[in-house]
């Protein structure tokens, strides 16, 4: 029997992460660690309407672990170059628009086997951008090829016209169309994972792109929009314009042909855009769309029925798993009183084991965090927490170290309104904070501005139901780690200052990149 759409859209299938007990496995990962080592260095150029731009000044993006090693020398996009990207993408956008979503989603299918085919490669890439240890590395990559399975998927469920309620006489349909130009600004975290699916969301869409990458991760992405390009994307699809923000930033928000921007990074820079793309410039249209990740302040609760032993395990590994460097990392362990002290001691021997260094060794769990900036704001709150709380472990930095290495800090009995218990500070820091009871603690989980993702481990159902109430956060796990989420089976996106809540990975996303229109026939008589 010959499949069917419908079984093509409902046969998603999550990408398995890499078993590294494997010893197969660990021969191809330190072969792709030396493939990419050999190609340190590399220069790579602004794409353009399918057009490569090898001229220019450029930036090296360095690895963090040895600061001093250069990755790729990626060419720096001006102001004019920034204008002649919109302007292709949005005369691309004119028959990119009309093309089937089966044949759109097609490239993001093809483009998900060939990542498959380099998902070492790609890895051992992120273990020298970004310090990614290899099961953080490998994850990323599989939740990128998750995200083109999905969206493709998608695309096509949402494809065509669906006919809406009966009425005599006409006959109506709705479909989705795309919107047009929209600039895509990921964050250097997840440099695979969420740089590409906010990418291939907006293209299977019907959309086109300009992508510009975070400026510690541009390799990363120039890798992938050479991949996109070898899958099928028509030129001027997808133009990859690495630059400063100072000087093209603005101006790919502000342009009047940019139709919507997709961001993930900090609040600040967020709110930032939020602002901008509200004003209507001459010869604008539309009013802008804008999809706004912007971070967290995520907490673990544990109350005194809870396995503590589970809940430990969780928060040692939500608090530090990427150097903290996750805006659903667990930077509060709220626990109550009377297992306070318990908790504390487990998560503290549990952090004190988990090894710092070279992501490129199997063994190391935590790599350096992203750059000198990250690295000085980090120490900063370290210090903060000296006068906030009680330093029971970590906080003091090897200075001899080449790269930008912080050991896992935790800082107990802070204050649920300290600066350490209300700010995110994007690192591995972790405040553990009393509660007097389950309500207290409650209460104390959602005193932040944020509500990204949160976590309650407790063996009391009333609890647990109170707290899928209660808990105000996007992403609400239940006796695990809040970090994680799996696309097509925990949509990710939080409230209020966390951004959009346009929950990434569900089946609520691709239309953020569309607008609806309803068609209308007068049938004859």
């Amino acid at each position: 029997m010959a499949t069917t759409t419908a079984d093509f859209v409902t046969s998603f299938q999550n990408e398995p992460v890499t078993d590294f007990s494997d010893a197969e496995n660990v021969r191809r990962m330190e072969a792709a660690l030396a493939t990419v080592r050999a190609r340190l260095g590399e220069r790579y150029p602004l794409i353009i309407d399918g057009e490569e731009i090898h001229d220019g000044p450029t930036a090296d993006s360095v690895n963090p672990g040895r600061p001093d090693e250069v990755v790729g020398s990626v060419v720096q996009a001006n102001a004019a170059q920034a204008v002649r990207a919109i302007q292709a993408a949005d005369r691309a956008f004119e028959s990119w628009r009309k093309v089937p979503a089966e044949e759109r989603a097609e490239v993001l299918l093809r483009a998900a086997d060939m990542l498959r085919e380099r998902k070492f490669e790609y890895a051992a890439l992120m273990a020298h951008e970004v310090s990614k240890s290899w099961p953080e590395a490998d994850g990323d990559v599989a939740e990128l090829i998750d995200f083109a399975g999905y969206y493709a998927r998608e695309a096509i469920r949402l494809g065509g016209s669906h006919p809406m309620h009966p009425y005599p006489g006409e006959d109506n349909h709705l479909r989705y169309i795309p919107l047009g130009v929209t600039v895509v600004i990921p964050p250097w975290n997840f440099p695979g994972a969420i740089m590409g699916g906010m990418t291939m969301a907006a293209i299977v869409s019907g959309n086109t792109v300009v992508l510009k990458p975070a400026s510690t991760s541009p390799v990363i992405a120039a890798w992938f929009s050479r991949l996109l390009i070898e899958a099928g994307l028509p030129a001027g699809v997808l133009n990859f314009l690495p630059g400063p923000g100072s000087e093209i930033g603005d101006l790919l928000v502000d342009h009047p042909r940019t139709r919507m921007i997709a961001f993930t990074g900090s609040k600040e820079v967020g709110l930032r855009i939020y602002e901008r793309a509200s004003r209507v410039h001459e010869g604008q249209l539309w009013l802008k769309r804008t999809i706004l990740e912007m971070g967290g302040k995520d907490a673990i609760l544990v109350d005194e029925t809870a396995d503590l032993d589970a809940a430990a395990a969780g928060i040692v590994a939500a608090a530090f798993g990427f150097q903290g460097q996750k805006c659903s990392a667990c930077s509060r362990a709220i626990v109550v009183d009377e297992v306070y002290d318990d908790v504390l001691e487990k998560v503290v021997e549990g952090a004190r084991k988990l090894t710092v260094g070279d992501p490129g060794d199997q063994d190391t769990f935590m790599g350096a965090v992203i750059d000198a900036k990250a690295f000085a704001k980090i120490r900063a709150y370290i210090q903060i927490g000296r006068q906030e709380g009680r330093v029971v472990l970590g906080g003091q930095v090897d200075e001899n170290a080449d790269g930008y290495f912080i050991p896992p800090t935790i800082v107990a009995d802070v204050a649920p309104d300290a600066r350490l218990a209300q700010e995110e500070i994007f690192g591995p820091v972790l405040a553990f904070i009393r509660a007097s009871d389950f309500e207290h603690g409650l209460d104390i989980a959602n005193n932040t501005e944020y509500g990204l993702t949160g976590a309650l481990y407790s063996q009391s159902q009333e609890r647990l139901e109170r707290a899928g109430q209660d808990f105000h956060v996007g992403n609400l796990y239940l006796n695990r780690k809040c970090t994680g989420a799996l696309v097509g089976v925990q949509p990710f996106g939080g409230f209020n200052m966390s951004g959009t809540d346009s929950k990434a990975g569900g089946p609520d996303y691709l239309p953020l990149f569309m607008q609806a229109k309803t068609v209308t026939r007068r049938l004859p008589r």
